[in-house]
């Protein structure tokens, strides 16, 4: 499949194909920069699935090769995290995406800053093109989403009329993602050893999504809030049957027998 994005001036016309790899072609395994970058990545998924917003046909990855052809010349970038709403087959063991070819077009590319060159803003439209315009621009993925750990700073761009705008957060400091009906947004604390600033989902209620840990935790702590509430029950109980007692025996002390009278 062909597409072509025409300019005023024919020489810097793009044609832009999607086609599939080789079958023997080997995809080289870009580095991870730092170990926050995985577990970050992860994590966004983890309560994706927990919360039961991941279907089958959907493909979240991370440091996943992108793939399109540009002017007969194969391009590939891998993202920190991608979200493709469905995909034509089910393959459990990817190694690269090709859209239009293999599915939709990823609904939301992430990278997350480190120490390195600024390519996540890298507007190079020659070979190899930079990531932003390969992004917007060949890809035309309609969510790009640079973030910083460290710092904490989300930006949130949107494909408006073909060039990304910056959108600004709500109240809360989140964004809402219409198409999967969940707001994006920073969180700080720690998880797996790391301290420090998170991506987080919230529903549309403005709940978190917990991860497993949080999960566990509260089904523990509704579990002994169950367990203390059983254990209030079980002393009301034993204090209305202790009075019960009482009362009976200062009846008999009275010479009468409680068992003749209603109620007891």
């Amino acid at each position: 499949m062909v597409t072509q994005l025409s300019t005023t001036k024919p020489q810097t016309e793009l044609i832009i194909t999607w086609e599939a790899l080789p079958k023997d072609f080997k995809l080289e395994d870009e580095p991870v920069e730092n170990t926050g970058q995985p577990l970050l990545a992860g994590a966004l998924r983890e309560s994706l699935e927990i919360g039961g917003f991941i279907q089958p046909q959907m493909l979240i990855a991370s440091n996943f090769g992108l793939c399109a052809t540009v002017n007969e010349q194969l391009v590939i970038k891998a993202p920190d995290w991608v979200y493709v709403p469905s995909v034509k087959e089910i393959i459990s063991n990817r190694k690269s995406y090709t859209p239009i070819l293999e599915g939709e077009i990823p609904l939301i590319v992430m990278e997350f800053l480190s120490d390195n060159d600024g390519g996540e803003y890298s507007v190079k439209r020659t070979y190899p093109p930079g990531r932003w315009f390969f992004y917007e621009q060949i890809l035309q993925v309609p969510i790009y989403i640079i973030f910083e750990p460290d710092g904490g700073l989300l930006e949130y761009h949107q494909l408006e009329n073909n060039r990304y705008e910056l959108k600004l957060p709500d109240e809360n400091g989140r964004h809402w993602v219409n198409a999967m009906g969940l707001y994006l947004g920073t969180w700080q604390g720690t998880k797996e050893g790391r301290t420090g600033y998170w991506l987080r989902w919230w529903n549309q209620e403005g709940n978190l999504l917990p991860w497993a840990v949080e999960q566990i935790e509260q089904e523990r702590q509704r579990a002994e809030q169950e367990r203390q509430r059983a254990e209030q029950e079980r002393q009301r109980a034993e204090q209305e049957q202790q009075q019960k007692e009482r009362l009976m025996a200062y009846l008999r002390s009275q010479g009468i027998d409680p068992n003749n009278l209603p109620n007891l």
